[in-house]
């Protein structure tokens, strides 16, 4: 059996000594496309901390590991080429005076923005355009993203992301702030790098994230996974009231889910 994307095992994570991933065990193949889907609190931010080594786990009883692609050790710059992470720290970031194109070279040296020191291919210009042209914001290579909405903000930190074609993209609550507008833009482009082979994860609190090619959601409650099952069996009243500690109702319509 081929090393899954990301397993976590027995994993537990502490804030302010209380467990927010609480003996966490998940496993995530590559080529899937899946929801991770939890209320505020659920242990969602700690996840994706841990993924990003912004925290590490705790000292468990048993055997307990954090794995991508098999391995818990990694160089940075290696990783890049097989995964690519988008947090809301990073968009935040990266909304400063660099341009759209700027900002994706820059997913090259790890840095925000391209400095003197930074040296730029030719190469490398072709790879930053052709992530603009996957996001569908080639045409705004040259504007800055302060002054760009928060939808083409997006999709171009998305774009530093792909700069080095990873095999794998997480994304964490990728259209949360986003207009009307925006978030359809934004679906309509996570839809085609599904198309094009990318395994998907989608770290959420709502279903409004949820592109039709979601085909697995797993739920988080109190740091531990509480439902994990194919999109239908997992999306329904019942669950998602367990969920959410309320009355939920549901609705999908061509692969569109919502809930209230």
């Amino acid at each position: 059996m081929p090393d899954p994307l990301i397993e976590f095992e027995n994993v537990t994570v502490l804030r302010d000594g209380v467990a927010a991933l609480d003996r966490l065990s998940l496993r995530i193949d590559d080529g899937e496309r899946v929801a991770i889907l939890g209320p505020n609190g659920a242990g969602k931010s700690t996840l994706m901390d841990a993924l990003t080594r912004a925290v590490y786990p705790a000292i468990s009883e048993g055997p307990s590991a954090l794995r991508i692609y098999g391995r818990d050790r990694w160089d940075v710059f290696e990783l890049r080429s097989l995964l690519g992470i988008v947090t809301h720290t990073l968009v935040r970031d990266c909304t400063g005076p660099y341009t759209a194109l700027e900002t994706v070279l820059s997913g090259f040296f790890g840095s925000i923005g391209i400095w003197r020191h930074h040296a730029v291919t030719a190469q490398m210009r072709e790879s930053a355009r052709a992530a603009l042209a996957a996001l569908d914001i080639a045409h705004l290579e040259d504007e800055r993203l302060h002054r760009m909405s928060s939808g083409e903000v997006r999709r171009a930190v998305i774009a530093r992301a792909l700069v080095h074609q990873p095999r794998a993209l997480v994304l964490d609550e990728p259209t949360v702030s986003l207009d009307l507008r925006g978030r359809r833009e934004l679906l309509a482009a996570m839809r085609r790098l599904a198309g094009d082979g990318k395994s998907l994860v989608l770290v959420t609190h709502t279903l409004d994230d949820l592109i039709p090619e979601i085909d697995r959601v797993i739920t988080l409650r109190d740091g531990r996974v509480l439902h994990d099952g194919p999109t239908r069996e997992v999306l329904r009243s019942g669950p998602l009231s367990e969920l959410f500690g309320m009355d939920v109702r549901v609705a999908e319509r061509d692969g569109v889910w919502h809930m209230w």
